[in-house]
């Protein structure tokens, strides 16, 4: 696995601080490992960003003003909810001989698959893979090949090794597999039914109305004029 280098400043832990880091640029964050004291660090934010927004993990090799240096993983990132930024992280101090535990990315290749090129839909379900290992065994990624996947063909957790590496993953999950059409025209096909069904009534029911209004309405009694016709010859008028 690659190492990248970044230089971090100790900051003080408080909110106030973190606050100014970001409006300078920084972004606050935590160093920890087991067995020594946490390290509040702040470190530029395009350093982040290649650990953030990237398709490999990376061990990280932490520099700080004060000269020391430590081994490290990104074990924690916190964004912004409205700009999507990275606003807090967390640094996973590595023991050459303690196992961890790491999410790696899956990355596929080969392009478009067969099974896309005969009508189905490319399905990735997992995008990172939990795995335990040495830090000298973490892999960079895992690559799936997909181009020979047909239709109905998936790639399971089961199917992938790695020297030196456990996959915590449910065996039996698919990674990735290639979708049937007829599954999604099953899902357009009920929608323009209860469209249908959805008109249909409200013509119905105006007619039904209309009728109601004819045939259902009480007779008028006996010696009562119609509403807005003339009093006949004779009739008395009331009395103002």
């Amino acid at each position: 696995m690659s190492e990248v280098v970044v230089n971090a400043e100790i900051r003080q832990s408080t909110k106030k601080h973190a606050k100014y880091a970001r409006w300078n640029g920084m972004i606050p964050g935590v160093y920890y490992s087991r067995g020594e004291e946490n390290i509040n660090i702040q470190v530029p934010a395009p350093a982040l960003s290649q650990l953030v927004f990237t398709s490999e993990a990376h061990v990280i090799d932490l520099r700080l003003a004060d000269g020391s240096t430590r081994k490290a993983i990104l074990k924690d990132v916190q964004f912004d909810p409205v700009t999507d930024q990275p606003v807090h992280f967390d640094f996973q101090g590595l023991k050459e001989h303690e196992k961890l535990t790491i999410e790696i990315p899956v990355v596929l290749t080969g392009g478009v698959p067969k099974g896309v090129r005969d009508g189905g839909m490319l399905q990735h379900f997992i995008h990172k893979l939990k795995v335990s290992c040495l830090p000298k065994d973490i892999p960079e990624k895992f690559e799936i090949n997909v181009a020979e996947l047909g239709i109905n063909d998936f790639v399971h957790v089961s199917s992938l090794t790695v020297p030196n590496v456990t996959i915590v993953e449910a065996l039996g999950s698919a990674i990735v597999g290639v979708m049937p059409p007829t599954l999604v025209k099953e899902e357009e096909a009920p929608a323009a039914t209860e469209e249908a069904a959805a008109a249909e009534p409200e013509v119905v029911g105006k007619g039904k109305k209309e009728e109601e209004g004819e045939e259902g309405a009480a007779p008028a009694k006996a010696g009562a004029p119609a509403k807005g016709a003339a009093p006949s010859k004779g009739e008395a008028k009331p009395e103002k």
